[in-house]
């Protein structure tokens, strides 16, 4: 029985996906080439679900593409690495403050610290490591709020591949993780946006020391402005 080929949107995702998954575990590092040519003979596609796939990918500041240089997938440096989590520090920690406000189930986040814990390797634990912390903010009931930091999920995790690569710090981050979630788990919500807070600005001083930005306002204080009520914890 004769199968038609899948639509072309459907390859294009394929691609996207394929491509991305190496950027992120590392298998495509910074800076390396993106050929149609080649990437459509590797897939077993035409170049154009490729080109598309492409496109997508520089949207979310993936790869980059030149037209002298081609695509390539994005370097990173402290600039670069200061800027995606500077955004962090400003957004997630707020986000998970409102997920643990809203007493929502944390199973997904406990979920991917276990398979973090067991991966095989470290492509399988870096994608444990994104899973856990999308998992934080994911339900926080502000959709647009969870789609901004989504847009800054991938260029976040390329900047861990690269720091991990260069000093693996899993152990310390992984222990940070836990902290987290127990806080969060005892519905201690300013407390959990604090240590989340710390534990992203420390990961990214201590990986790209040059260049930092300023600091961004601690969650406890950009709390107690919005809830005076409730005081500044120590």
């Amino acid at each position: 029985m004769a199968f038609a080929p899948a639509p072309i949107p459907s390859r294009t995702q394929y691609v996207q996906e394929a491509i991305k998954h190496a950027i992120l575990t590392g298998q495509l590092p910074p800076g390396s080439a993106l050929v149609e040519t080649e990437l459509a003979a590797q897939f077993g596609v035409s170049k154009t679900p490729v080109r598309e796939a492409l496109k997508t990918l520089a949207g979310t500041g993936l790869v980059v593409m030149s037209q002298y240089k081609g695509v390539t997938v994005r370097t990173v440096d402290a600039a670069m690495a200061h800027e995606v989590y500077d955004v962090r520090l400003l957004l997630e920690p707020e986000a998970l403050r409102r997920t643990v406000t809203r007493r929502v189930s944390l199973d997904p986040a406990a979920e991917a610290l276990v398979r973090a814990d067991g991966a095989a390797d470290e492509a399988e634990r870096s994608l444990a490591n994104r899973d856990f912390h999308r998992a934080l903010y994911a339900q926080c009931g502000n959709p647009l709020l969870a789609r901004m930091l989504d847009e800054v999920r991938d260029q976040a995790a390329l900047v861990s591949t690269v720091a991990w690569h260069a000093a693996p710090s899993w152990q310390r981050e992984a222990d940070e993780h836990k902290e987290i979630l127990r806080l969060a788990h005892a519905g201690d919500a300013g407390g959990a946006a604090r240590a989340l807070h710390e534990h992203i600005a420390s990961f990214v001083h201590r990986a790209f020391p040059a260049a930092a930005p300023d600091e961004a306002v601690a969650p406890d204080e950009a709390a107690a402005s919005a809830h005076p009520e409730k005081g500044t914890p120590a």
